[in-house]
Parts: C-alpha cells; structure tokens; sequence
C-alpha cells in the first residue's frame, strides 16, 4: 500500500470514529405521548421542541416520542419511575395528588388565548405554586393551559337548567365541582375514551374542549355545543421530566434545553391549544355541529359557582403554603402582560 492508499484508510478510520463517537455521545429524549397521533401535542409540540433542542444543542440532544406507552393517568408514573424521559400529564387525572394547579381552572368569563394563559401560568407556577412539591419525583419543564372548557351533548340544550340528570364526561378537577352544582352526573373517563362512551351510550355528552369536536371524534356523537365566553372551565397541563435524564448530557447541554423550554414549551403548548380549538370549530361547523351561548341568566349563576369553587379552593391551598390571592392576582398579572408578548407562532414547526 503506497503512502497515499495509508493516508486514504487512516482519514477514513479517524472519520467513521468520530461518526461513532458522536453517535455514542448524542443523548436521546423519550417522550411518552398520548393523545390520537393527529393530536397538536404530536403533530405541534413535540417536533417544534425536538427541532428547537437540537439547535440548541448542535445536535447533541435529540427526542423520541413513542406513543401508548400507558393511558393518560399514568403518565406522571411513567416519567418517575424512568420508563420514559418525559411526558405531558393533565392534573385532574390525578385525583388528590395536584390542588394548587387548579388556579388557572377557573372561569373568569372574559376572552383570552391558551398561549398567553400558559405563559402567564408558567411564571404563577415558578413564582407561587411549586413549593406546594406536588410534582415531586419529577422536574417540571413547562405549564399549560387548554382552551375554553365548554359542554357537548348528544341533543341540543339552550340552559343549563337543561344539564340536570345529564351524565357527562368530566375530567376532575374544577369541571367535577362546577358538574356537581349544574346536577350532573360526573363520569370520570379520559377524553380519549368520550367516543366510545358517547356512541354507547354510556355518557349523553362531555365536558371537553373545542378541539375535542375533532381531535377525539366528538362532533359525531355529541355534536351540540353550550358556550361560555372564555369557558365553563379550563385544564391545568405540565410537560415534566425524569431528573435522572439530566445524568446524561453536559452541564451546557443541560442549560441550553432548559432555555427552550419553561416559559417558551409554555407559550408554545398553549399556540397548539388554541390552533387545535380553531381546527375542532371548522371541523364541527363542516359536520353539523351547533353552537349556541349560554344566557346572562345562567352567567349570572356560573358566577356565583364559580366564587364558591374560588373561596373553597383558596382556603384548601393554605395547608400547601399557597397564598391564593397573591397567587390568583400575580396570574391575572401576566395575563395581562403576556398578551402583549410576540406569538410563538413564527418558530413553530410541525409534522
């Protein structure tokens, strides 16, 4: 072999061990998903954040969603037990365990979108409720909020008056108070399994959100919508992470997805909340769907639940070292100062 052929093999081999080198060295998160494969946390979140840690971490770090790995509740298990590095949990899954994330649950009857009030809860979360350690086994990389909670059902209502006996899905939480106070009859199921209760007849209709009409198929068993302006209810959300993945990149590494995650996951899990609500109206108004408002009558009662639920809901949070008010005044705050804020919008990517 002349020296030439020598040069050609030695660079050879030097390039495919640092190929093997990188390879070796590029860490894997595994994100648990649920949700069917066209929700927006799949088709929004999860490849928007994987493409913004590989930048941040030239390619060092990278993400794997696999999907049903275990049903909805479980996710927060899941994660602590490292059986997968990351997930999105919905808090009224876990009956007893999560209290002070109820603030954001609330309705305040006014108009503001799921990017803004994710954003705003993320600050609220860091400044105010995350010493009540009720995400404990786990980090919390972002907070989130879905959309208007409003109410389907199989035949069409105009009031609440008309709710009463009405079995429906509801998912905990604030939806489980405010379900009790319109004489419903709460069924606690996952919105993934409305369907086939609905078309079983097993509920006659769900507490759930617009993106639900298409996401979960419910415009085609309980096409009839009661609106409330900004929602009967919203959802508390947190996407949260093993702290042993930490173990496996660099400090730097470390630092750069925290710096894509926290406040921007959160801007950006509530954009898929409110283009996932925007896509479940024109899916539900091309099938038939009916929207009707609910009146200033049953408002004016809403309201009165609704300062109840808050009175109760404040006093419970004491004994986690939660001061509600401040908490509840910082949150409305931010709202305020996030809806100033530039969209996510531009740096999204999706599947």
């Amino acid at each position: 072999m002349n020296k030439s052929a020598r040069l050609l093999v030695a660079a050879t081999a030097v390039s495919s061990m640092a190929f093997s080198m990188f390879a070796l060295a590029q860490a894997t998160i595994t994100v648990s998903t649920w949700g069917g494969p066209n929700h927006g946390v799949n088709t929004i979140v999860w490849p928007t954040w994987k493409a913004w840690i590989e930048e941040a971490t030239e390619d060092r770090v990278t993400v794997e969603v696999v999907h049903d790995m275990g049903p909805p509740p479980a996710q927060m298990e899941i994660v602590a037990d490292g059986i997968a590095d990351a997930s999105w949990i919905f808090h009224a899954h876990m009956a007893g365990r999560f209290l002070a994330t109820q603030l954001p649950e609330f309705p305040t009857f006014e108009e503001f979108s799921s990017e803004d009030a994710s954003a705003a809860y993320w600050h609220t979360h860091q400044e105010y409720l995350q010493q009540a350690n009720e995400h404990r086994g786990v980090d919390v990389v972002a907070m989130g909020v879905h959309g208007p909670g409003q109410i389907f059902t199989r035949d069409q209502i105009s009031s609440i008056d008309e709710l009463a006996g009405k079995r429906l899905r509801v998912g905990g939480g604030v939806m489980s108070g405010l379900a009790e106070a319109m004489s419903v009859t709460g069924v606690a199921i996952p919105p993934t399994g409305t369907y086939e209760a609905a078309s079983q007849g097993v509920v006659d209709g769900a507490m759930l959100t617009l993106e639900s009409l298409r996401s979960f198929r419910v415009a085609e068993v309980a096409p009839h919508t009661l609106t409330v302006d900004g929602g009967f209810y919203r959802g508390s959300f947190a996407i949260v992470m093993n702290p042993m993945f930490w173990d496996q990149v660099s400090d730097e590494d470390r630092a750069a997805i925290e710096g894509v995650s926290g406040e921007r996951l959160s801007r950006l899990f509530g954009y898929m909340m409110d283009v996932s609500d925007q896509r479940g109206v024109e899916f539900g108004e091309e099938n038939g769907a009916t929207f009707t408002q609910a009146s200033e009558q049953d408002i004016d009662y809403l309201r009165g639940v609704a300062s109840n639920l808050l009175d109760t809901w404040s006093e419970a949070v004491k004994s986690r070292d939660v001061d509600a008010p401040a908490a509840l005044a910082f949150f409305h705050e931010q709202l305020v100062n996030e809806a100033a804020e530039e969209s996510i919008a531009s740096s999204v990517v999706s599947d």
